[in-house]
């Protein structure tokens, strides 16, 4: 019973995840090739159709429905449904990153469900080390580690997630010194490193100024137009970790930047 409950609870984020991930693939679907390719009713898909127009992620059309790339620069993914996008990509990518951690060092880790991979990646290594993180949902996964040491900077939970912005996390923030930062982005785009929020962008630039080396975790689907707001520069980033649906012309791009790229295989 208690895994039943469990995948009712999680299901309807993975089922809008997956229609997306379709979508995004081959532009447009009908209800009836959603429903038979995910395993659901047709009214079930057309409920969840609903849910992603008035999100604005996608825009309906007769029988089915069309992918609609967000055009506001403020459009920010609802968390859940994040966490399940270009999954089996995020994993490869934070099993990665994970091993980019040496014992006893001291690490910043950004919210964002990439990051959340590495750290679960790093947990199962059980090496000693210090975590600094503004995720209440990262520090509860790293107070689970008994050799990990965890500093919660504090500051306002955001509305609808378990990030903390703002103070007194941004002043702790210019204190430390940290070996390494795994910080994510909502866009990539040429140069620039760009996030949907003021505030979470003001928090990423006050966490890469707090390390030493900067390590970006962003999955294929984040090279794309600019987010509202820049936070960073490529020029201070040590490696980008991405997944192999990279186009050969962003690849070339992030080379020519002089930067380390690291593929993760999917």
């Amino acid at each position: 019973m208690e895994s039943q409950s469990k995948r009712v609870e999680i299901m309807p984020a993975k089922r809008r995840a997956m229609i997306l991930e379709r979508l995004r693939k081959d532009g447009a679907a009908t209800i009836l090739d959603l429903a038979d390719e995910i395993g659901a009713s047709a009214s079930t898909i057309r409920r969840d159709l609903e849910q992603l127009t008035e999100g604005g992620y996608l825009e309906r059309t007769h029988g089915g429905a069309l992918l609609l790339p967000p055009l506001q620069a403020t459009f920010e993914h609802e968390a859940s449904l994040n966490a399940e996008l270009q999954h089996p990509q995020k994993r490869a990518i934070g099993m990665l990153a994970a091993q980019r951690i040496n014992p006893r060092e001291s690490v910043i880790f950004d919210t964002g469900s990439t990051v959340l991979e590495a750290v679960r990646a790093a947990a199962e290594r059980q090496i000693p080390l210090t975590a600094v993180t503004n995720s209440l949902e990262t520090a509860s996964l790293c107070a689970a580690c008994p050799s990990w040491r965890v500093i919660v900077p504090g500051g306002t939970v955001r509305t609808g997630s378990q990030m903390m912005v703002g103070e007194p996390g941004k002043e702790f923030l210019a204190t430390i010194h940290a070996d390494l930062c795994l910080v994510g982005a909502y866009a990539v785009t040429g140069r620039l490193l760009t996030d949907a929020s003021l505030e979470v962008a003001s928090l990423k630039r006050a966490m890469i100024q707090a390390a030493r080396r900067i390590i970006l975790l962003v999955d294929s689907t984040k090279f794309t137009a600019p987010s509202f707001s820049t936070f960073c520069d490529i020029s201070a980033i040590s490696e980008v970790i991405t997944d192999d649906g990279i186009s050969a012309e962003h690849l070339a791009q992030l080379r020519s930047f002089d930067v380390k790229v690291t593929i993760a295989s999917t």
